[in-house]
């Protein structure tokens, strides 16, 4: 998203961000990425209940899928930092238009299932 985030602009949309750790986790996360957006923190996974977000089981994260996702990743520069408390709890990517109408939706299926650009992009075309 953070590559994207000025195509996203110019398309009159925000991104913000709800990740699982603590202030300090955030604030690393902000500074190691150069993330322009905002992020907020859900510690307590208040948002992500009222999402109804899923949580993969432990054992879930070394499944091939998961594990190869993982590995794309690593190869193109990406590291995880420290875990927060709810290491396994699998995000989301919500496009909402004007009048809260949800345009896009996808849950994580596992920790490396994102929606492509594209898709986020024709969301914000309609």
């Amino acid at each position: 998203m953070r590559d994207a985030y000025p195509q996203l602009r110019e398309r009159g949309a925000e991104v913000i961000a709800i990740g699982t750790g603590g202030r300090g986790m955030a604030a690393g996360f902000v500074e190691d990425y150069a993330i322009p957006y905002p992020v907020l923190l859900d510690d307590d996974g208040r948002a992500a209940r009222a999402a109804e977000l899923k949580r993969m089981g432990f054992f879930r994260m070394f499944d091939p899928v998961t594990y190869a996702g993982t590995a794309r990743a690593w190869r193109a520069g990406h590291r995880i930092g420290r875990a927060g408390k709810r290491v396994t709890q699998l995000g989301s990517t919500f496009v909402i238009g004007p009048g809260g109408e949800v345009r896009l939706e996808h849950r994580d299926r596992h920790s490396a299932d994102h929606p492509a650009l594209d898709g986020i992009l024709s969301a914000l075309r309609d």
